[in-house]
């Protein structure tokens, strides 16, 4: 059986997916983005308030759900990938630390040590 990494531990390079996810979560923090969402959701009410058949009402529910559902997954791989980022940082930034105060034994440095990778844990 095969074991697939999380994206975000992916070293490799970015695949598909990864730029996709890039692309929406800039895409959806424009603008342009914001007027989208606007005129939906107009469109939503006024497919209600205009008493359309029940397709039509159907369709509007369908088609915000799945563009919700998708900005979901999007959304979440680029936050996912960005935690993981900021995550290594501050490990090198920790272990940094350590290797400039090698041979000290204070509590600070002890506990700065335990503190590294610490998020794999628990």
């Amino acid at each position: 059986m095969t074991v697939f990494p999380h994206p975000a531990e992916r070293t490799d390079g970015r695949g598909r997916f990864e730029r996709l996810a890039e692309t929406a979560s800039n895409l959806s923090s424009s603008p342009v983005f914001s007027v989208f969402c606007l005129l939906l959701v107009a469109a939503f009410f006024a497919v209600h308030a205009l008493g359309l058949p029940t397709e039509w009402q159907i369709l509007a529910g369908d088609v915000m759900t799945a563009v919700t559902l998708v900005l979901l997954a999007l959304l979440k791989n680029a936050e996912r990938r960005a935690e993981h980022a900021l995550q290594r940082k501050l490990d090198a930034i920790a272990a940094a630390l350590l290797e400039q105060h090698a041979g000290d034994g204070d509590r600070a440095h002890r506990e700065l040590r335990e503190a590294i990778r610490l998020e794999e844990r628990l």
